[in-house]
């Protein structure tokens, strides 16, 4: 059994997705950025979408290496509008740029982006097991602080519900139900 957004899901990479990598701790910072991209992108818009594009925006940000994404011209920015494998709205693309920015700051201030997203829940993963789909949160206390300070930072695209939802995919909150395989 699987958590009930992937057992009703007919997408295969939906399921993949839940299967391998929700909410299970990322450590790398491009990895991380990865995230931030996608999650940033997903705004308005349903995961399924996103993931389903996922390699059309490897390509176009640079295998999501922030410090080639952070020096995009305009000249760039503009030839990504026309990429019809990516989700074309101009405030996001610029957004992924002042991010990829925004998020080499943070590497600088704190060693590593790693440390600086896990002192939110004090490096240890928040554990949740809802029972069913009416019980999956979309934002929380510590999701407001880390989008909070995310904008402070910079950052858009990064509000509490995008931050949960970002939270959850880099294993900062283990959210799978009760009853799904996954759940420990």
């Amino acid at each position: 059994m699987r958590c009930v957004w992937a057992e009703n899901s007919k997408n295969p990479v939906m399921v993949k997705y839940h299967d391998e990598e929700w909410g299970r701790p990322i450590h790398e910072d491009q990895k991380h950025f990865e995230f931030v991209v996608l999650e940033s992108a997903q705004a308005g818009l349903s995961w399924e979408i996103i993931l389903n594009r996922r390699e059309n925006y490897r390509k176009a940000f640079a295998d999501f290496n922030p410090v080639k994404v952070a020096k995009y011209t305009e000249e760039k920015i503009l030839r990504l509008l026309q990429n019809e494998g990516i989700i074309r709205n101009q405030l996001k693309i610029r957004a992924t740029v002042t991010n990829a920015q925004a998020f080499l700051k943070i590497q600088k201030e704190f060693g590593s982006f790693d440390r600086y997203i896990w002192g939110f829940v004090k490096n240890k993963t928040i554990v949740r097991r809802p029972c069913g789909r009416g019980d999956f949160r979309a934002t929380d206390k510590t999701s407001e602080l880390l989008s909070k300070d995310l904008k402070a930072r910079g950052f858009k695209f990064m509000g509490s519900t995008i931050c949960y939802a970002h939270m959850q995919a880099i294993g900062l909150i283990d959210e799978h139900q009760k009853n799904c395989f996954r759940a420990k």
